[in-house]
């Protein structure tokens, strides 16, 4: 009662949590009793939505810092019951902002801080430390009111970067390091002298710029930013915050007091954890210390001289490449359709230009308005600038994917690719949400999950671009695997993230109602009886409408079979193998006999009883599968142990661990039956588990019959250099200066007995190969005039090869004879 009293906390409050208390107060250490009680309380508030207590208040109170406590929540969740939806929500959201805030005061801290204030000794004097402090509050402040999404690590640094433009612009000029003295010195030099007889023609002197361009772009280039997004926040949010704050216009620093004042209002309205307790390194904002990972174990005596360690980076200057990068790959797309993306439009029976400028327009306008409603309403410019890069990668993947295509098919009208609007949208969706991810990080929404009573609004995450589109998952989907084979500069974690959200389309999303009453199955599958309707066994190829199957007369006639459904089905059996045989190898490894019998039953249900997934997540059938076939067989396997071993999954969720209990008992009365039959029915066969198609050409490969030489391809002018491994290797970049010539002899040793092999793979890899054929077609032609089906063209690529060999033949035995003639006496 105590942790109550000092808390103030109401007695609805209390109740609640003595509730949780009691469910959960047996699976805790004794030592933690109070700490316990201590999350219960901030359970219960979030729960009855009771304003009492700030999150820093309650973690001093328990002397806990963030991340022990969010621990202590989780652990407190034995049942699957004790934390709601809204509390996960909540909690999600309040660890984010956590992480954000976080990272944006290490940047503070170990660049602007020093960059910007001369250091004396080492030491800042009393004044430059009340800049600072003033300078970073006066951020929490205009981040707090400018911004709806706080937790956007982009847009906040962005803003960081105009609050110091408006620091180090009215800043004593002794304080500052020499770098801004000068960019400040230079844009408020007095003008020049105007003589008597000009003074009374002189315009009077105009009022101080709002905004120094000369020291904002410093900045910019100091922090790797673009100028025009700083420029717009700047012009945007941070103006219309100095007008709220009545500091357009002024020369002087704002009070600390007064910062200080309104951030408590902030504060204590949003009821999380005070962010200027990072100025003071206290407890609760704190992160254990963790020992850094060695980067590998080779002897000291392999280790060069010249080797240089490049430490971490920090999540901001990670973020900062990124776009930077993004921003470089994309300098020479331009933001209409290229030449030869003009040639492929006029090549088409119908041309599709017209529309497809069309339809760019019209889904610019509805994402910039979106990305306003989410992030802000003066936000809105950001949401152009960020399509325009989308637009790009739009135009340059098509144009790629189409030479592909033409090489395939040789053939160059795709009237009906290029005609289909889906496929224009969908493209567009995943070039900008390889934009987004770049800009946001490679996060997801919960899971694919929405946020409990959050408003889908308010995150970016996918899939929030199939919800601003009004886009199916699986048209989606269709596009991702092309879209990636596509375009190879590619990050490995923008290629992870693609990947990630197919993986999410296959295990939840795509099972989705889609408006009342169609599902994926329904939009895909002919009508045809429910009891004849079955999907593609493992690995088989036949696509679903080829089971045998007679349809009532009264019934529609049937669509064309779907090959990108059967391609579906074939990875989304591999995913959830993976995933059963990984939750296996946890609990069930001294039963052996029952993986087998468990792949049965899960691929049973995916193939005849797909309905059960409507709405859910493949993980849930996976867990109940289990526990169905140790319940027939009698083996002791709690569903809370299963689910506990779940947790340590990678890529779960709390929503799928929850919505388990009530999916088991339905589960279990649908499909024992399968498993119950006096005769069993024949097992399934196993997935065959690939590597992963997509493949990452900038990685250095070995040299065939050579363990210790790698290639790697040559980078273009534009592109980064990035970090070089393994370090103890020789690394070389041809047509650059790399130092002795002893590495080339000693290059020379290695590829002695590996020099042809080396020869025939460059000569293998000089030329890429074509893509595999788009996945965004059904069974037919890929055009709608005018084309060559593959086998056809196929067979015609033939007949000129052996045409071009039989006149390489009778050119060769004419000049043969020729030499022969000559050599007669």
């Amino acid at each position: 009662m105590t942790l109550c009293q000092s808390l103030q906390v109401i007695d609805a409050v209390c109740d609640r949590a003595w509730t949780i208390w009691k469910a959960v107060q047996a699976s805790v250490d004794k030592d933690t009793q109070k700490r316990l009680w201590a999350a219960c309380l901030f359970v219960a508030v979030i729960d009855l939505e009771v304003a009492s207590f700030t999150f820093t208040q309650i973690l001093k109170a328990v002397d806990l810092n963030v991340k022990q406590f969010l621990g202590l929540l989780k652990k407190m969740d034995v049942n699957l019951d004790t934390i709601s939806t809204k509390v996960n929500s909540a909690v999600t959201r309040l660890e984010k902002k956590y992480d954000v805030s976080r990272a944006l005061y290490q940047r503070f801290e170990k660049c602007f801080a020093p960059n910007m204030l001369c250091n004396v000794n080492n030491a800042l004097c009393s004044r430059g430390k009340e800049i600072l402090r003033s300078c970073w509050t006066m951020f929490l402040l205009a981040k707090g009111r400018a911004l709806q999404m706080e937790d956007d690590l982009v847009i906040s640094f962005h803003l960081m970067v105009c609050v110091l433009e408006f620091f180090i612009r009215r800043c004593p000029p002794s304080l500052l390091q020499p770098l801004y003295q000068s960019v400040i010195s230079t844009a408020q030099s007095p003008p020049t002298r105007t003589s008597r007889r000009n003074q009374s023609k002189a315009k009077p002197r105009q009022a101080p710029p709002e905004v120094d361009v000369q020291l904002l772009e410093t900045l910019c280039k100091e922090n790797d930013c673009s100028v025009e997004e700083v420029k717009s926040v700047y012009q945007t949010s941070f103006s219309a915050f100095l007008d709220s704050m009545s500091l357009s216009g002024t020369r002087d620093l704002p009070q600390a007091t007064d910062l200080s004042k309104q951030y408590e209002e902030l504060y204590f309205k949003s009821r999380d954890f005070d962010s200027r307790l990072f100025l003071d390194n206290d407890e609760t904002l704190l992160t254990p210390k963790v020992e850094p990972m060695p980067v590998e174990r080779t002897p000291r005596k392999n280790m060069p001289e010249d080797v240089v360690l490049i430490p971490p980076q920090t999540p901001v200057r990670a973020a900062m490449n990124s776009i930077a990068q993004l921003r470089v790959d994309l300098i020479t797309s331009g933001d209409q359709p290229s030449s030869n993306l003009a040639v492929y439009f006029k090549n088409c029976t119908v041309d599709p230009t017209e529309e497809v400028l069309q339809r760019v327009e019209s889904l610019g306008l509805l994402f910039s308005q979106r990305f306003g409603q989410a992030v802000g309403p003066r936000c809105v410019g950001l949401g152009k600038q960020r399509f325009t890069l989308g637009i790009r990668l739009y135009y340059r993947v098509m144009e790629s994917m189409l030479k592909s295509e033409e090489k395939r098919l040789s053939v160059q009208n795709f009237s009906k690719l290029l005609n289909d609007s889906t496929f224009h949208t969908s493209l567009l969706a995943c070039a900008l949400e390889v934009v987004m991810a770049t800009y946001g990080g490679s996060t997801f929404k919960n899971g694919g999950y929405s946020n409990g009573g959050v408003p889908v609004e308010t995150d970016l995450c996918f899939p929030w671009i199939l919800d601003v589109f009004q886009l199916t998952a699986f048209d989606f989907y269709k596009v991702i695997e092309s879209f990636i084979k596509a375009e190879p500069s590619l990050s490995k974690d923008i290629v992870k993230h693609l990947e990630r959200c197919e993986h999410l389309i296959m295990e939840t999303i795509a099972w989705r109602e889609v408006g009342h009453t169609a599902s994926l199955i329904t939009t895909y599958l002919s009508p045809v009886r429910p009891s004849s309707r079955t999907l593609p066994a493992p690995e088989s190829t036949a696509p679903p409408s080829s089971q045998p199957s007679a349809p009532a007369p009264h019934q529609t006639p049937r669509h064309p079979k779907s090959n990108s459904l059967s391609l579906f089905y074939k990875k989304l059996y591999r995913l959830a193998y993976m995933r059963l045989k990984m939750l296996y190898t946890q609990l069930l490894t001294s039963h052996p006999e029952l993986e087998p019998i468990m792949w049965t039953l899960f691929q049973h249900t995916l193939q005849n009883e797909y309905e059960l997934m409507r709405d859910r997540h493949l993980d849930q059938l996976m867990m109940s599968a289990m526990y169905a076939i140790c319940k027939v067989k009698n083996v002791d396997l709690r569903f809370k142990t299963i689910v506990t071993a779940y947790k340590n999954m990678p890529n779960t969720n709390q929503e799928v661990q929850n919505a388990c209990l009530l999916n088991v008992l339905v589960f279990s009365t649908d499909t024992l039956p399968t498993v119950s039959l006096p005769q069993p029915p024949t097992l399934s066969p196993i997935p065959h588990i690939p590597r992963s198609p997509y493949k990452f050409p900038n990685s250095p490969l070995r040299v065939p019959g050579s363990n210790n030489v790698y290639i790697s391809p040559m980078k273009s002018p534009t592109r980064m250099s990035p970090v070089m491994t393994p370090r103890t290797r020789i690394l070389v970049s041809i047509g650059e200066s790399f130092g002795t010539s002893d590495k080339f002899q000693k290059i020379n040793a290695m590829v002695n007995s590996s020099d042809r092999s080396l020869k025939r793979s460059l000569d293998m890899s000089s030329a890429p190969k074509p893509l595999k054929r788009l996945r965004f077609d059904v069974e037919g032609q890929d055009e709608s005039d005018e084309s060559k089906p593959g086998e056809e063209s196929r067979l015609i690529q033939k007949l000129a090869e052996i045409g071009s060999t039989r006149t390489r033949m009778q050119e060769q035995k004419m000049k043969d004879d020729a030499e022969s003639e000559k050599d007669k006496p």
